[in-house]
């Protein structure tokens, strides 16, 4: 068996695993690097990579970064057919409204840069018609059913507990006459997700790739969490009369935080006036995600029967069009507003930064990982001025993290489910992780599981 890791390696964008056996080829992830200008051109190579002929695709989530080069299979290449791609059906669902959004996005940047002169102008990598052409290659699949994409593979897809519909893969093939089985983590969520029911155990593998994206350090604890977010509320909304800006990933992290508002004022433990919604992708999200109450947790169904009815303890509001988000910026106090992008490199959550960063009663609430050279990865690590829009902008505004809303399992939780795996790998793989994460997560793992696990490097070859 051979493996290559053509992204989130060494990082924790543009995950894509081309995997090699008895003469099937298949990749498990297509994603989008992001963070940083070299993001741009990183995804210019990989899209128009030639990396042979494709059996299938196993995609674990609709994360952007896991899905978000997926149309490179809208079209044959070379005369090879499109490949199938299979997933679960909350992610058949949502990556069709992901990928066109990411459209939307390419092509507004595209006329950005002609407006500009830039040289060279940004073009889209796809447009909306390749989308659709793409959606029509994706297979849904339930979690935990055996399917078989190829006569020589058999998969089963369980859940990963970090977004709705996120699975890892158990892939059982022939590899030079025997069987081998390969579990590759997708992205792993906490054991008690707010939002989605609990991950499942791994089964026995002889190759196993887990992710690391904090390989080197723990979550706080959910009560801990609850308590940081209502005094910086109360302290923000209440005591200095300012605005609250939550830089959200529109999939999965605005619904869970809109979740945990839920739990708290329903508590009594916050005071919310508005809570604004400010992604129309994340509505879109939103509409799929409690589409599929058999996927969630409970709490996240009694939220969204209590919003269908009208009795929510806060006012939601969706917005829409552009003069509704512009709207917002005249709001001077006593509003949460959630908006994309998570790690503040595109979106409207920039215009509500320029207008609230420099306000020393606003706060900015981070939710998520802020991958390096990232907008909200200065932000984070102190920047005094950030530049947006042309414009050197004043950080005056307080600067929090929430750092146990990560729908990514910290350090410990990772070392439990790999705990649980029946037997000792023969190959460990460890991938999606900055450099300090995955050394951290692997030298664990050496230590306490006795494991002999290989820190993955991007484009090279492994044969296990």
């Amino acid at each position: 068996m051979k493996l290559k890791f053509l992204g989130a390696a060494g990082e924790v964008t543009g995950s894509c695993l081309l995997v090699e056996a008895d003469g099937v080829r298949f990749l498990v992830d297509c994603g989008m690097f992001q963070g940083g200008r070299d993001a741009g051109p990183k995804n210019r190579r990989a899209y128009a990579r030639e990396i042979g002929p494709i059996d299938f695709v196993l995609l674990t989530h609709a994360h952007i970064d896991h899905c978000g080069l997926l149309p490179r299979f809208a079209w044959p290449r070379h005369g090879a057919g499109l490949p199938a791609i299979y997933c679960t059906k909350p992610t058949a669902d949502l990556v069709p409204v992901m990928l066109a959004d990411s459209a939307f996005v390419q092509s507004r940047g595209a006329k950005r840069s002609a407006r500009r002169r830039e040289r060279p102008v940004e073009t889209p990598l796809y447009g909306v018609d390749d989308v659709k052409r793409l959606a029509t290659r994706l297979n849904a699949v339930p979690f935990g059913v055996e399917f078989r994409p190829h006569p020589k593979v058999a998969v089963r897809l369980h859940s990963a507990g970090h977004i709705v519909g996120a699975a890892f893969a158990e892939v059982r093939l022939t590899d030079g006459g025997r069987r081998r089985t390969l579990v590759a983590s997708g992205d792993l969520g906490e054991d008690s997700a707010l939002l989605v029911r609990d991950r499942s155990k791994p089964p026995a593998a002889d190759v196993l790739v887990v992710e690391s994206t904090y390989g080197d350090r723990n979550h706080r604890s959910l009560e801990d969490t609850e308590a940081e977010l209502v005094e910086v509320l109360h302290d923000v909304l209440q005591q200095r009369r300012g605005n609250v800006i939550v830089p959200a990933f529109a999939l999965g992290r605005t619904q869970e935080f809109v979740v945990l508002l839920y739990r708290l004022a329903k508590a009594g433990r916050i005071h919310v006036p508005l809570v604004f919604v400010d992604s129309p992708l994340a509505q879109q999200a939103a509409d799929v995600t409690f589409a599929h109450l058999d996927a969630l947790d409970e709490e996240a169904a009694e939220f969204h029967r209590a919003a269908r009815e009208r009795k929510l303890p806060f006012t939601l509001r969706y917005t829409e069009s552009v003069d509704d988000s512009m709207f917002l910026n005249s709001i001077r106090s006593g509003a949460l507003i959630i908006a994309a992008s998570g790690m503040c490199d595109a979106g409207r959550v920039r215009h509500h930064l320029r207008h609230n960063l420099p306000r020393r009663e606003c706060a900015v609430l981070f939710t998520g990982f802020q991958a390096a050279r990232s907008l909200g990865r200065r932000i984070v690590d102190g920047a005094r001025n950030v530049p947006m829009f042309g414009d050197s902008v004043p950080v005056n505004a307080s600067v929090h993290t929430l750092g146990g809303l990560s729908a990514h399992a910290g350090q410990d939780s990772l070392m439990e489910w790999l705990r649980a795996v029946p037997r000792k790998p023969r190959a460990v793989f460890v991938n999606h992780g900055e450099p300090l994460a995955a050394h951290t997560l692997s030298a664990r793992v050496a230590r306490e599981l006795k494991w002999s696990p290989t820190i993955a490097e991007a484009e090279t070859d492994y044969e296990v």
